[in-house]
């Protein structure tokens, strides 16, 4: 059975981040470690409500990576949004340390793409869990 209070919750906390991505686009004004956390904390939350949707117990990790894992076992689509996993290390290490300026600036736009377009399959896999 689906969690779909909890869905809705995370879904909503993710919606927050992608507002947030939406107002930091211009470089010159947030940091990538700010940008970048804000792309894992979207994603983290999407994924664990994707999770919740399916009726598992989602893991308390920031590991994209282990979100998608787990969501590919239970058959959901992932292939789209495996260009998140690098965004891991922004949810903690990048956020205190700094990142290396070597570093290849974050594609601000396309990270925004990217989880807007997470945000949409959740919606629909929500609504369809409510129509039930």
């Amino acid at each position: 059975m689906s969690d779909t209070k909890c869905a809705r919750m995370l879904l909503g906390a993710a919606e927050r981040n992608a507002e947030a991505l939406r107002v930091m686009r211009d470089p010159a004004t947030t940091s990538d470690e700010i940008f970048g956390f804000h792309v894992q904390q979207a994603a983290e939350k999407a994924l664990k409500a994707r999770i919740a949707l399916l009726g598992d117990v989602y893991p308390l990790t920031h590991d994209i990576e282990e979100l998608l894992d787990q969501l590919a076992r239970r058959g959901g689509t992932t292939a789209p949004f495996q260009a998140l996993i690098p965004y891991t290390p922004y949810a903690v290490a990048f956020r205190y340390a700094g990142i290396d300026p070597d570093l290849e600036r974050i594609d601000r736009e396309g990270a925004l793409t990217l989880i807007e377009a997470l945000l949409s399959e959740v919606r629909r896999e929500l609504a369809a869990a409510e129509s039930d």
